[in-house]
């Protein structure tokens, strides 16, 4: 048994045609196939601003003291 993958392109007419070259004894074989059409990837804009998604908080005081006393309260 082998197992290939491959990319390659549908004509206009809509037939796939595959030319595989195999080491296989002449006969018949079993053939399964997967289509699953290749979509374009799109770029990621690496520099959104996710300000308007998130908060902000401005803590006065000892933020570390605050959380030890609550664990404590445990």
């Amino acid at each position: 048994m082998e197992v290939f993958q491959l990319t390659t392109t549908v004509n206009a007419s809509g037939h796939l045609l595959l030319d595989v070259p195999t080491q296989l004894t002449p006969g018949q074989v079993n053939i399964v196939l997967v289509l699953h059409p290749v979509v374009a990837s799109k770029a990621q804009n690496p520099n959104y601003d996710f300000s308007d998604l998130a908060g902000r908080l401005t803590w006065k005081g000892d933020a570390v003291a605050v959380q030890r006393g609550l664990r404590d309260e445990w």
